[in-house]
């Protein structure tokens, strides 16, 4: 037995072949590496995002079906992008948007009530339109966090939101059949957001990771992206919650 046979992966037919994937916030990070994984499987891609150079750059690395800049909390620009959309896709996913830290005295609530209208009725807007677009059987993936499961200053609202988004997502998948919908928690990911969030912090908290975790490394876009995709593939999920943190709520 030669060890070139072992360590081959096994072949599959691409699980996407011949589907369309939609992904808003698919120039960087994990939007771009899910967009990236369901090529790879097959599928057509399109990409929307806030930066049109960003877009375009990502396009033209995984030769993209189209591209759409446009920012995804603006409701009338959400409307518009999936009118213009062929219908139907086969899936959506929706990594747009980021978490707001802030301790009570501290809050600014303006910007509170942009990031609650972005996480919570931003998904609701977005099924609403996508219902008309994507096919049956086909699904909606939304990211949430597991990080701020656990209480602590400057979490309450990023806390409440990831307690709501498991419901609001288990609804929809009920409203929405038979379109399934699911979301992907993830805790700490190393991606362009997270080094823009921890600055020169990010080595410090990267080698705690290696550190502490159970899997022994540290969480990359493509590890979400293999979940995301798995989700599509499977047309026996739906409505549930999927974390990827490499143990972190264990530790």
């Amino acid at each position: 037995m030669t060890t070139a046979s072992a360590a081959s992966p096994p072949a599959h037919a691409p699980e996407l072949a011949g589907q369309t994937v939609v992904v808003i916030g698919g120039s960087a990070g994990i939007g771009l590496e899910t967009a990236r994984r369901a090529r790879a499987e097959g599928a057509d891609v399109i990409l929307a995002a806030r930066d049109p150079a960003k877009l375009e750059r990502a396009a033209g690395e995984l030769g993209a079906r189209g591209t759409a800049a446009f920012d995804a909390t603006d409701p009338d620009a959400l409307r518009d992008f999936f009118a213009g959309l062929p219908s139907p896709v086969d899936h959506v996913m929706v990594t747009a948007g980021g978490p707001y830290y802030a301790p009570l005295d501290e809050i600014d609530f303006a910007e509170a009530l942009r990031h609650l209208d972005g996480e919570l009725l931003g998904p609701l807007r977005l099924a609403r339109h996508a219902a008309e677009r994507v096919r049956p059987g086909g699904t909606l993936v939304f990211m949430g966090g597991t990080g701020a499961r656990r209480p602590a200053r400057g979490l309450t609202l990023i806390g409440a939101v990831t307690a709501a988004l498991p419901a609001l997502v288990a609804n929809l998948a009920v409203e929405l059949a038979p379109v399934r919908v699911n979301l992907v928690a993830a805790g700490f990911v190393d991606t362009p957001l997270s080094a823009t969030l921890l600055g020169e912090g990010l080595e410090t908290r990267r080698r705690q990771l290696r550190e502490t975790l159970p899997i022994g490394r540290v969480v990359g876009p493509a590890d979400v992206a293999a979940l995301a995709v798995h989700l599509m593939a499977n047309t026996a999920l739906t409505g549930a919650t999927y974390d990827v943190d490499g143990g972190q709520q264990l530790v």
